[in-house]
């Protein structure tokens, strides 16, 4: 679904209106931070441009998250397909994780806030691992927002990680065929331990998951704004939240049955 709504005199009134009326916050959100490019490129600017610009809607998005109590926030941020784009532009954003990193940091620690990273560490460059072990280490003892940063990140490559890791329990005999679930499946991805996403946000306008968390996905509620990723900052975030609040979730259940469950 397009996020189309006008924005009211005060977003942030409005998102406590519901919360007021006994609404709950997704626990979990995840956004696909898309439209760096496009961005720079409306403003005849390189990409680089974007890129800094778009760092700035992510310190605004976790300020929003810490403030409102949201427990887990996981931002796609660099992608195992994102390889492939030109090598300046694939050192740019390494330079500018670690940049992000540096200056950050303090904040994030001082917040409360956990950072971790799914994906594949192994890809990064030498310099830009060893910044976010670092950052990781500093912040392990946090016990306020969970930050995730999906960096060299594939659902599928993350779901073959799955697979091979039971595969190797059942050969060890550490796990038998008739035991393997959805728990067991769920507890060898990168978000062990943490719920699914009750939230997906995808900015720029584009429909499409880009093999995003793929498995956890699976019931998520996904907003859609045509606002491209630098321009998406705390209002446009109440927004997607206002939206989410307002959807009957169901489960593959119907309405009726969620009545009679409230109920009970």
């Amino acid at each position: 679904m397009i996020g189309m709504m006008k924005k009211p005199s005060s977003r942030l009134d409005e998102l406590q209106g519901l919360l007021d009326r006994g609404h709950e916050l997704p626990q979990h959100v995840a956004i696909i931070m898309d439209g760096n490019g496009r961005w720079a490129k409306r403003r005849a600017l390189p990409r680089a441009a974007g890129h800094r610009e778009g760092v700035k809607s992510v310190r605004s998005v976790v300020e929003a998250a810490g403030e409102l109590g949201i427990e887990f926030l996981t931002l796609y941020t660099f992608s195992k397909e994102n390889w492939q784009r030109p090598m300046d532009e694939v050192s740019l954003l390494m330079k500018l994780l670690v940049t992000s990193l540096k200056s950050e940091i303090n904040e994030l620690a001082a917040k409360n806030v956990h950072l971790n990273v799914l994906g594949d560490l192994d890809d990064l460059p030498l310099f830009a691992r060893a910044e976010l072990i670092e950052a990781m280490e500093r912040t392990r003892h946090n016990t306020g927002l969970k930050l995730n940063l999906a960096l060299s990140y594939g659902g599928r490559a993350e779901i073959v990680a799955a697979v091979k890791d039971i595969a190797r329990r059942v050969r060890d005999g550490e796990l038998y065929l008739e035991d393997i679930d959805e728990y067991t499946i769920g507890e060898s991805l990168y978000t062990r331990n943490m719920p699914d996403p009750d939230l997906l946000i995808r900015t720029s306008g584009e429909q499409r998951i880009s093999n995003f968390l793929l498995w956890q996905v699976a019931y998520a509620e996904i907003y859609i704004t045509r606002t491209l990723w630098p321009d998406f900052r705390k209002t446009e975030f109440y927004e997607a939240l206002i939206n989410y609040l307002r959807r009957e979730r169901r489960f593959g259940m119907v309405s009726e049955q969620l009545q009679k469950k409230a109920v009970s």
